[in-house]
């Protein structure tokens, strides 16, 4: 189903607003690693907001995410702040590991494996 535009314009401003968040309440960096927000989504009846973080060198993605759960309480009171002029609802926060970048470095070593198979096979027949 497609994005509505108020539902865009809703999650561009709560994306820019979890940016600085982060920043202030010091979530951006934990046990020496990132953490960004790779996008948020909004429902289209602007009561959930599922944000997508994206753990950068930190061992436990888990364990990370659980501590900025631990913390939603005060991202939402932080939230509301800002945004209570812009939004009738502060929408309920749900966080979510986006492991994309997982993925593009499987992807990126399973191409690498291969080419340097077809080096092998390649050499070895002629």
């Amino acid at each position: 189903m497609q994005e509505g535009k108020r539902q865009k314009q809703v999650a561009a401003l709560l994306l820019e607003e979890f940016n600085e968040i982060f920043q202030r309440l010091g979530l951006n960096m934990l046990e020496g690693g990132m953490v960004s927000i790779s996008s948020v989504k909004v429902t289209p009846d602007l009561l959930e907001a599922r944000i997508y973080l994206s753990f950068f060198q930190i061992r436990d993605a888990k364990e990370g995410l659980k501590k900025i759960e631990d913390k939603a309480w005060e991202i939402k009171k932080e939230l509301t702040t800002r945004v209570k002029h812009q939004l009738r609802r502060i929408p309920e926060l749900k966080f979510f590991i986006d492991d994309t970048l997982e993925h593009v470095f499987k992807m990126e070593a399973l191409f690498k494996k291969i080419k340097e198979e077809d080096g092998k096979s390649g050499s070895g027949e002629e």
